[in-house]
This record gives C-alpha cells, structure tokens and sequence, in this order.
C-alpha cells in the first residue's frame, strides 16, 4: 500500500499537468477582423446619407459592429445583416462589398439603394455565399450574370424589386444554383422565359420554398415540374400562366403551401391536391375558368387558410367543412347554399379572417356573421341595395373592414366608432352619402381609412387632435365633397399617403405647407377646384419633402413647382390640364432617371423640352403622357428598360419627326400614341421589334408610302389606328392564323385594290373601318361568319354587287349577327335587299339598359378608348367611346333598288337608320313603327310611293325625319312628334299633304293654305343624346346643340366640324 502511494501521486500530478495544458489551449485568443475588411466594412457605412450603423467606427474592432459576424478562429467576416435599417444609399450599393470574400450571409433587405443598378462586376467573388437577400431594397435593373458563380447558395432573395433578367439569363443563372433550398423572385421580370417551369425543374433538384408572383409568367407547368418533389411552397399567384392545375401537385408530400390566384388556369382542380397531408394554405381565387368542388373533410385535417374567391364552385359544401378546425382564413365566392354557409363557417372555432365575394346579383342574408369573433371582415361585389347593416355592429373585435362595392347606400353609421379595435376601414365603391362622420378622424386606433368612389358630400371637418392620431392612409377620392382642405389634415405627423382627388374641393392651397409632413409619400389632389400655388421662398425646410407620388392635375398651375427639383426618388408625377408652358425642364430625366414610373404632362402648354433630346434617360418608366401640348420637333423616346406594359402618348401635339431606330430604345411598349401630330414620311421600320405592341395610333398625321406589312400580317396588335393619313397601295394578304386584331381603323387614307381575305383569321376583330379609301371590291360577305364583328365601316369606297346572303352551301344562321353598326354609304352597292338579310343582324333586335364598351379586352382592358366618325342624325359625329347600345344602319348613296323588306322592323334596338339616295320603291314598311328606339330616320331620294304608315307617328324618340324628294302621297300622320318637322322633311313630294306643308289635304273640295305662322320650319334647337357602344369604357354622351336658323332654306349637312368632343362650325 506504502509502496502505491508515490504512483497514485505522480499520476494526480500529471492529470492535473495535462488539464493545466488543455485550460491553455482551449482559452479563446481575441482575434480582430482583419484591416482590409474593416475598411471596406467603413467604405460600404459612407455610401448611406442617412447611416444608423453608431457602432462601426474606426480603430474597433469590426467584428463587434451591429451587422457583423465574424468566424472565430480566423476574424474573417462571415455574415452582414443589415436588413431592416432603413438605409438609404443614392449612388447605390458600394462595390466594397464584394472585398468581403469570406461572406455566408448577405443581407440587404429593406434599405434603400434608390433604384440604381446592380454592379454587373462583382458577385461573382463571393463564392462562400450560403444566403444573398437583396430584397424590397430598391434595385434596378438586369439582373447581373455574376450571380450565377455563387454555386454554394442556399437561398436568394431579389424580389420587390425593379429587376429583370435579360433573354436566357434566367435559365443560365439557375442551372449554376443547384444547391438552392429557396428562390424568392417576386415581382421580378422573367416575360421572357416560356420555358421557366422547365428550367427550374433540371436546375434546381433540391429547391424547397419557391416564390415568383407578379413575375409575367406565361405558358402552362411542365410536367418536368413533377420532379421537385422537396417543394414545401409554391407561390405562383399574379401572373398569365394557364393550362390546367397539375394533378401531380397532390404527391408533393411535403406541401405545406400552395398560391395559384390571379391566373388563367382553366378546367377541374384537382381534388386530390385538398387531401395533401401537410397542406396548411391554399389560395387558387381569381381563375374564373377554374372549376373547384370541395372534397370530404376527414377530422384533424390542419388547413389553416383556404382562398376560393372568384372561381367557379361546383357542388355543395360538404357537413365535413366543419372538420376544419384549424381553418383561420376563409375566402368564398357563392360557394354552397346560403343555409349550408351560414350553418358551417360560424361553427369553425379558429376562424378569423372571412373574405367573401359576390357576382353583383346577390342580395345575401350574413347576420349569422354577426355571431363569428372575426379579426378581418371583407364582403366584396354584392347587390345590397341597403344602408350598411347593423349586425356588423356585433363584430367588436374586429381590426379590418372592408365593405367594397356592395352597393350600400344611405350615411356612415355612427355605431363605427364604436368598433374600437378597427385599424382598417375601406367602404370603397358604394354609394353612401351624406357627411364624412367626425368621428372617423377621431378614432383611437384607425391607421388606413378609404372611402373612395361613394357620393359623400359636405365639407371636411378639422380633426381635434391631428398630432396623437394614428392615421397613416385616408383616401376620399371619387365623392362630392366641398370646401377647403382643413389645415388640421396637414398636422397628421403619421400620414404616408393622402388623397384627395375629383371632388369639387375649393380653395387655394400653398404646396410649401405639405412639405412639412415628415411622412407623407403619397398626396394626390387632382381634379378639384383647387389653386396650388407655389412660393419658394415661402416655408423653410428642416428637411427634404419624402413625396414620391404627387398629383396635382387640374389644380390652376402656372409653372412646375420649384421645390419638386430638390425630391429625391420621385415615382409618379401628374401635372395635366393645368397652364404650365415653355419648356419641359431637363431636371426632371436628370434627378428622376432611376426612379420615376409615371410622367403625366398633358394638357398644358409646353412648347418644348430643354436641350431637345431625342432620348430621355428614364430608365424606370412604364408611362409617358406628353399629349395635348404645343410641341414640336422630333419625339422624344424613353430609354427605359421597364419590363411590363409601356405606355407612350404624344398626340395632339405638333411633333414632325420620328427617330428612325426608335424601336430599339424600347422594351415591352404595349400602347403607342402619336396620334394628331405632323409627322411625315413612311413608318420607321423599327416598329416591327415591338413584340408585345398591343395599341397602335398613328391616326391624324401625314405618314405616306405602304402600310408596312409587319402590322396586318402578324397580327399581334390588338388595336390598330391609321386613319387620316396619306397610305396608299395594297393592303398585304398572308395574315397569320391567329391574329390578334380587335380594332382596325384605317379610314380616309389611299388604299386601293380588294379587302384581303385572310382577315378572316382575325376571330377576335370586333371595329373594321376603312370608310374613304379607293378599295375596289365585292361586297365582303365572307366577313359574316365574325361572329364577334361589331362595327362596319366601308363608306366612300368603290365596292359593288350585292350585299345578299352567301350561297346555300355556304350560307350561315350567324351572318353578321353580331353587328351593331353598318355603314356602306356611297359605294356602288345594288340589287335589292333580301329579308333574310336584316333577319341575320341578331344583335340589332335586343335591347339592353347597360351597354358594355367596345375595347382592349387583354390584361390592360380598360385603358385605351376607342374613337370614331359615325354620320349620324346627318352630321359627322366624333364617339370617343362606342357603347353596345347603340345600333345603326347606313346604307345611303348606293344603288339600291326594290322594296325596302318588312324585316327591317324587328331591328327594335335600331337608333339610326338611313336609305337615303338609293333607288328603293313600293311602300314605306309599316313596321319601321316598331323601331320605338329610332332617333334618325333617312329615307329621301328615291322611289318610295303610296302614304306615309301611320304608326311612323308612335316614334316619339324620332329626332330627324328625311322622307323627302320621293314619290308619297296622302295626307303626313299627324302626332306630337311628327309636328316637329319641317317642311324640308317631307318637301319633293307632290302628292303630300296636311301639316307641316302649306298644301292642306281637300276634304270637301276646297284647299286652303297653311298661315305664314305655321309654314315656319319650326326647329329650333335640337339636342341629341348620343350613347354609343362597344368597348372603350362605362358609358359615352355626345350633347350636341345645334341652334337651327328657323326658316333656313337648306340644310348643309357639312356645315360643323368635330374638335375633341364639340361640333364647331366652320
């Protein structure tokens, strides 16, 4: 035991030696980042004017900065975070950045780089990279190659930006990235990548959270898509693809979350899909070809969010939709019975987020709603025809609000305040009236408050306390208020966006007190009676005004605000129709160039822009309207690399010249307007690069030579507007299969030769105008089978022969029967009218109160009006939107012969009719008599005899009546609307008798004339309502008053002209 003793020593010495050396060895040794990286760390600092970052200072140790994370071993910086600082960096991001080549993690997000462009030189240095988020920072641009290099990435983030990938750069970046888990891509252009879903799918074998909306996507899903099957989201919503929702989504086991909405997918959805184990949320609304039927729920299943709005719904809801005991967002459209909704939605316990949707008709019963503890309440495109109910009341505990477009009427509730919880409230698109309720502005906990489109009225009234108010967004626009803007509004310390515009506020308001608003970042108070009136000397700025959209449009301007030059990323600037002259000033493409999307100059008087540049360096532009102003020169083009809809107008202008290679500064131009100008020479051929071109006017101008065959043959323009130019020749015959024409209007040019027949390839065109031209053709009745062909115009030509009916092989119950207007005025048309002719006009014999509006009907319907020159009622009528309602027949100056049919009385929709200078004879059909919407009725010069029907005298919206220089006897129907006319409208007629001519009719043998007084003409002013449709808008009127000189001797019916909208007379 003695001798153990010494052993049992030595080894405690030496374990208690060996855990000395490890305590050495394990003690951490500081290590400071390294010098160059520090300096790079303070170079990327002093980018930022606004720089947040206290800690990184020179001569500390970087490694400690907020941001920062430094590998401990080697001090080398691994990770920089600096998302969510709120940065902002006007020259963009410091090429330092890329010295940092140990880099994991970068992390940018949420800064403000001032929509500059990405360094194209650069990524490709930091290999290391596990993670790059570049999102919501403001980035511009294409979308640098060099990100391809990074082949360790685990995830990328560039979305909610202003980035795009140039052609095949999407596909080449992806396959080097195939390590990726996540790829967030939102809001970024892939328009040109129809293979997306193919690339992604050989590319990215791993990929795990996919995320891109709003990104243009076309096409249909691949089925190669099947292969990832890790994918846990897909989020695909805000975008054109279409095709069928692919069933192989249901063997995604690891599926937590799926968004399809605002597609175009079409047929069944799968069933199959509901029944994925992991599913949490589902979101497929806004497919209206997409049919859904819900399956039977079994218990347990943990969805927590299902979006069905605006699809079609077929079958019930199944009594296992109360299974869905997780379920916390629900959006509906006319899913199930009411019965079934009101029994199943109350009974599911996590619910607090109900949006439902209806198609317009539906006038539901939702008190049971009343009895859901709901966070989020919107109800959207129902027919309530009601005051605003008061079982919302009951919702106490709700924090959003959205009534839209419901059809509510009557007052604001006051009962509203007392929802305390309520920090959104939108009760847009109805029709509530009365006063803006005090309260409202008052309310403890309100941030977003909308009330646009509704008839509110009265003034606004000062809010109380301005300065504790929490209201952060107020939009009243559309309404009838009056009044001066209360001061009070400009104290709201929270405010972003304000706006307040086509009301019929008053008042002069000095734009210097805005800028006070230390938030504000939205004010638009267009289209009042306002005078902003701008004093640059007036308030002294402690800072620069952080406006990015102004409005001011109609507000009594005299010149551009001096203080706009001093704004930093201005996004969208409305001037128009105010008294700016002079000379558009070149500050704006300088200071604006990378961040302005909307310039709106027109109706001003500018007469030119500085320096006169052929291009304007606004890279970010999606729109530019310089129409209606005094310019000249050559058109100025935008060089923007916007990657969606461009939208150009210059019309109404004086501009002469085009550059020749314009087209090839443009990407994604969809609407182009030089309309009105005095541009001259052929069509630059650039025009032809324009793929996605889908309005096209070049009407009013002096253009000569062809027109370019690019433009009919490929068919890929939807509007096409050439009228009132100098184009001559031959129109070219090889239209593609599948064109896309709607509109062509290429009225009052020189075309010569026939009508080519491959325009019957045009399935979709609905305006044909090619009124005054020198076309020499047949009458083109293979245009009958266009079943969407809505307006015919092809007066003033040189067609001839016959307008019958085709053959009997080949002769169609749809001839033409979807025409509303016809006019074949002054050709050389003849033969006589068969009655199966105007029994095929189907569209003619349906009245409708409301009509539609013939237009663009793709993704930008809506935004172009159509105009045309329909003679009318005698008089050369300018329709600057062409409504379904309104139908016309013009067959004068032709060569008719034979009886008018009787047929012609079922047209009852008719509002003009005119036969006039033909050779037409018998008896005036007494069913016109029916024709109870006809407003004009021509029927002079020609053979017609016999009397006048009587129940001519029962159309008592007859505004003009010609039945002269015809061969009618008898005595003129007497009624109240027939004493409108004059003697012009039945003089030439010898047999004729009774009022308004001086010839009586001789009952008993003796005639007496008419008194001086009552052989006046007595018109005196006539006022037409014209409503016009198909197309372009919600409803047209055309007034016209024309003051007639009575006793006039003769009407020359050439006599006005149209300018815009007015008849001026020459």
């Amino acid at each position: 035991m003695a001798s153990t003793l010494p052993q049992l020593l030595l080894i405690l010495l030496l374990v208690t030696l060996y855990c000395s050396i490890q305590t050495v060895a394990n003690t951490t040794i500081p290590v400071h980042c390294h010098p160059h990286q520090a300096e790079a760390l303070l170079q990327l600092k002093s980018s930022f004017v606004n720089s947040k970052l206290s800690s990184w200072k020179p001569s500390t140790d970087c490694c400690h900065w907020e941001g920062i994370t430094c590998d401990t071993s080697s001090g080398q910086v691994t990770a920089l975070d600096l998302s969510y600082y709120n940065l902002q960096s006007p020259g963009g991001l410091d090429p330092a950045v890329f010295n940092l080549t140990f880099l994991r993690n970068l992390s940018l997000a949420r800064n403000d780089f001032n929509r500059t462009v990405l360094p194209s030189f650069g990524f490709q240095r930091l290999t290391k990279l596990l993670r790059l988020d570049l999102s919501e920072a403001g980035f511009f641009g294409q979308i640098p190659i060099g990100i391809a290099h990074l082949k360790n990435l685990r995830a990328l983030d560039l979305s909610f930006n202003y980035l795009y990938f140039q052609e095949q750069s999407f596909q080449t970046i992806v396959a080097n990235l195939s390590n990726l888990r996540e790829l967030y891509l939102d809001q970024v252009g892939i328009t040109s990548e129809p293979t997306w879903s193919v690339a992604l799918a050989h590319s990215l074998p791993l990929l795990q959270n996919l995320s891109l909306s709003q990104c243009d996507l076309g096409g249909t899903i691949h089925r190669s898509f099947s292969q990832l099957r890790s994918l846990v989201v897909i989020n695909l919503n805000h975008n054109r693809i279409s095709g069928r929702v692919p069933e192989f989504f249901a063997d995604f086991f690891f599926l937590s979350a799926l968004a399809l909405s605002n597609n175009n997918f079409e047929g069944q959805f799968p069933t199959k899909i509901f029944q994925v184990e992991n599913l949490r949320s589902l979101d497929v609304s806004f497919n209206p070809t997409l049919f859904v039927q819900l399956p039977d729920f079994p218990p347990g299943k943990y969805l927590e969010s299902l979006n069905l709005q605006r699809i079609n719904f077929s079958g019930n809801m199944p009594a296992s939709f109360i299974h869905l005991k997780s379920l916390k967002f629900l959006g509906l459209s006319n899913v199930g019975s009411p019965k079934q909704v009101a029994t199943f939605i109350p009974s599911l316990p996590s619910l607090d987020t109900l949006w439902l949707s209806g198609s317009g008709i539906e006038k539901p019963l939702l008190s049971w709603i009343g009895t859901i503890k709901l966070r989020d309440l919107m109800l959207e495109g129902y027919n309530f025809s009601s005051p605003i109910p008061p079982w919302i009341r009951n919702c106490t505990s709700l924090e959003s609000l959205v009534l839209f477009n419901c059809s509510f009427y009557g007052s604001i509730p006051s009962w509203i305040g007392n929802l305390t919880k309520l920090i959104y409230l939108e009760l847009s698109l109805n029709s509530l009236s009365g006063r803006i309720p005090k309260l409202l502005f008052a309310h403890q906990s309100l941030e977003m408050l909308d009330l646009r489109s509704n008839q509110l009225s009265g003034h606004l009234e000062d809010i109380s306390d301005p300065f504790s108010s929490l209201l952060e967004f107020i939009d009243l626009s559309y309404n009838h208020l009056t009044g001066y803007i209360p001061k009070s509004f400009f104290d709201l310390r929270r405010l972003t966006n304000l706006v307040l515009q086509s009301n019929q506020l008053n008042g002069t308001l000095e734009i210097n007190l805005l800028w006070k608003m230390e938030k504000l970042e939205s004010l638009i108070i267009s289209n009042n009676m306002l005078s902003v009136i701008d004093r640059e000397d007036g308030y002294p700025f402690h800072y620069f005004p952080t406006i990015k959209y102004l409005g001011l449009a109609s507000c009594n301007l005299a010149k551009i605000p001096g203080a706009l030059r001093d704004i930093k990323g201005m996004s969208y600037l409305d001037l128009s129709n105010n008294r700016i002259n002079g000379v558009i000033p070149s500050w704006i493409w300088d200071n604006w160039k990378n961040s302005l999307s909307v310039l709106v100059l027109s109706n001003n008087m500018f007469t030119s822009l500085e320096n006169n540049p052929s291009v304007l360096p606004l890279h970010t532009l999606d729109r530019l309207n310089l129409s209606s102003n005094r310019l000249h020169g050559n058109v100025p083009i935008p060089l923007t690399t916007y990657t969606y809809g461009l939208s150009l107008d210059y019309s109404s202008n004086s501009f002469s010249s085009i550059t020749r290679d314009f087209g090839r500064y443009l990407r994604n131009v969809y609407y182009l307007s030089f309309s009105r100008n005095k541009i001259s020479g052929h069509v630059p051929s650039s025009i032809c690069t324009q793929r996605y071109l889908e309005v096209l006017d070049l009407s009013h101008n002096n253009f000569s030579g062809m027109v370019p065959s690019c433009l009919i043959q490929n068919g890929v323009v939807t509007i096409l507007k050439l009228r009132e130019n100098n184009f001559h020749g031959v129109l070219p015959k090889n239209i593609r299969e599948g064109c896309m024409f709607q509109t062509i209007d290429l009225n009052s040019n020189r075309i010569i030769g026939k009508l080519p027949r491959s325009l019957s390839k045009c399935k979709s065109l609905e305006v044909l105008d090619m009124g005054n031209n020198q076309i020499l053709d047949s009458f083109p009745s293979w245009l009958g089978n266009m079943s969407n062909l809505r307006v015919l115009i092809l007066r003033s030509n040189q067609f001839y022969g016959s307008v019958g009916l085709p053959t009997e092989s080949d002769a169609t119950s749809k001839y033409f029967s979807g025409l509303q207007i016809i006019d074949l005025a002054s050709n050389n048309l003849s033969g006589s009218l068969q009655s199966k002719w105007f029994e095929n006009l189907e569209t003619m014999m349906v009245n409708s109160d409301q009509g539609d509006v013939l237009g663009i009907q793709g993704i930008y319907k809506g935004l172009y009006q159509n105009n045309m020159i329909v003679t009318f009622k005698g008089f050369n009528l300018m329709f600057t939107k062409i409504l379904t309602t309104f139908k016309m027949i013009d067959l004068s100056n032709n060569d008719f012969n034979g009886a008018i049919p009787e047929s012609i009385g079922k047209l009852i929709a008719l509002h003009g009719l005119n036969m006039s200078r033909n050779s037409f004879t018998g008896r005036i059909p007494s069913k016109i008599g029916k024709l109870v919407q006809l407003e004009s009725l021509d029927l002079s010069l020609n053979q017609l005899s016999e009397a006048i029907p009587q129940e001519l005298a029962s159309l008592t919206s007859l505004a003009i009546l010609n039945l002269s220089y015809n061969n009618l006897t008898g005595q003129i129907p007497q009624g109240p609307q027939f004493l409108s006319f004059g003697n012009r409208s039945f003089e030439g007629n010898a047999g004729l008798c009774g009022r308004p001519l001086s010839k009586q009719c001789n009952y008993s043998g003796i005639e007496a004339a008419r008194s001086p007084s009552s052989s006046r003409d007595s018109m005196g002013i006539i006022i037409l309502f014209v409503f016009v449709g198909s197309g372009f808008g919600i409803g047209f009127t055309v007034a016209v008053v024309l003051s007639v000189v009575s006793r006039a001797k003769h009407w020359n019916w050439n006599i006005f002209r149209f300018s815009g909208n007015t008849v001026v007379f020459k």
